[in-house]
């Protein structure tokens, strides 16, 4: 969660061709892989559970972009965030961006992983939201919600992360001071598939794909974990 802009090199990653949506909803984010804190923590949340609309629910997609498989791409036009799957498909989930004061796109690779994560506010945040704690330990009343991931720039921590939330109401919308939010369900589901070196790619304003085709049937032979 950060202030200062992103000082990454922005690489020709705009391609054409975009997704399209192949219609059914995943089931949500089941807690398979939930380890014995996270069913403790997400059983008594301090928050109430957000009825997440269909667009911004986790779907299977058809994905004509070139990114390898493995490639995280976030669409913060359209509050979507891609786990790009090998042959040609990708798994969406929605997420809430930026504000357009915070905003930023540019090529990270996820350098940390951290489950159930603290929370620093940063200078400016204290500036502009406080006064806030200096620090508040990780568990579901953290506005990190479930899972950080931190985006790095070479060895450098930007102070951008993809992490959890407290305020799944938000999904689908640009609210953060930069970060990317996602539910804590979705959040604990990416972290399961990520790992550090990950190539995260945010795509910037105006190279978004067009909205999805709601009547496109679910790509088949994929599964939900």
């Amino acid at each position: 969660m950060a202030m200062r802009a992103l000082a990454f090199v922005i690489v020709a990653v705009m391609l054409g061709g975009c997704v399209e949506d192949m219609g059914g909803t995943l089931a949500p984010a089941g807690d398979a892989s939930w380890t014995a804190r996270d069913k403790a923590l997400m059983s008594n949340l301090p928050y109430n559970q957000a009825a997440i609309p269909e667009t911004y629910r986790r779907h299977i997609v058809a994905y004509h972009r070139k990114e390898a498989p493995g490639t995280v791409v976030i669409d913060s036009d359209n509050k979507f965030l891609y786990y790009v799957l090998p042959q040609g498909k990708a798994i969406r989930y929605g997420v809430a961006v930026g504000e357009e004061a915070q905003a930023w796109s540019g090529i990270a690779k996820i350098g940390r992983m951290e489950e159930w994560p603290p929370w620093i506010p940063t200078p400016g945040e204290q500036a502009r939201l406080g006064p806030l704690p200096a620090y508040v330990t990780g568990g579901p009343h953290n506005p990190m919600g479930a899972r950080g991931m931190y985006l790095y720039s070479g060895d450098k921590d930007t102070l951008y992360r993809i992490h959890g939330t407290n305020q799944p109401e938000y999904i689908g919308t640009a609210v953060s001071s930069g970060c990317i939010r996602m539910t804590n369900e979705n959040a604990i589901d990416l972290y399961n598939r990520v790992k550090v070196g990950t190539v995260v790619v945010v795509l910037g304003p105006g190279h978004g794909d067009a909205p999805f085709s709601p009547h496109m049937a679910l790509a088949p032979g994929i599964s939900s974990n």
